[in-house]
């Protein structure tokens, strides 16, 4: 059986593993790219611009919720989601803290 370590690591290697991880599909980017466009929340516009039945959208936006890189409002039938800004600058901080740093000491 298989051991589970994740716990053998820090919060930041999580939490940028966690966004990687969501952002690891092209139709999790597109998504992300739909909503970063817009000045304002979108409600019900992603699927229309995206080559997906809507469930499948729906499956890659929870996704998308899960890590935190989104956030959504449920009214009704009618569901809004825009980028986390907060949570996106927090993975774009770890994100150059871990890479760009060490780019600057490269041994190549």
């Amino acid at each position: 059986m298989a051991i589970n370590k994740k716990q053998e690591f820090g919060a930041e290697e999580l939490m940028l593993a966690d966004f990687a991880k969501a952002l690891g599909h092209p139709a999790r980017v597109a998504i992300m790219k739909v909503l970063a466009e817009q000045k304002t929340c979108i409600c019900g516009q992603i699927v229309e611009v995206l080559p997906l039945a809507q469930s499948t959208v729906s499956q890659h936006l929870k996704e998308l919720l899960n890590a935190g890189l989104i956030s959504g409002t449920v009214d009704g039938v009618k569901s809004c989601y825009c980028i986390n800004w907060e949570n996106f600058a927090r993975f774009e901080s770890i994100f150059k803290t871990f890479f760009l740093e060490a780019r600057e000491q490269r041994c190549c």
